[in-house]
């Protein structure tokens, strides 16, 4: 399973998001130093889920980086993360 199905995976089932964009932007850091230069290790991921709704910017965060522990450990280098509740202007 590549990495990016195991991120929206484990993503979906943590938070049930209402909407959930993952990009793979690893060719845009192909060579950079201490990149893996697997084709997946940088990623930008959009999610809206209710689970945010009262939470702060750190805390949504904290509950990403929660749900995927295991994906962070290992070989994904760098995440990028824009967190939304339902309701909240994405931008």
């Amino acid at each position: 399973m590549s990495a990016e199905a195991r991120l929206r995976e484990k993503l979906m089932v943590a938070l049930e998001p209402t909407r959930l964009d993952i990009v793979n932007e690893s060719e845009l850091h192909a060579g950079h130093r201490s990149s893996p230069n697997t084709g997946e290790s940088h990623f930008r991921i959009l999610i809206v889920s209710p689970r945010f709704a009262g939470v702060s910017r750190v805390g949504r965060h904290r509950l990403v980086n929660e749900a995927i522990a295991d994906e962070l450990s290992g070989r994904i280098h760098a995440l990028a993360l824009s967190t939304y509740a339902p309701g909240e202007s994405l931008g």
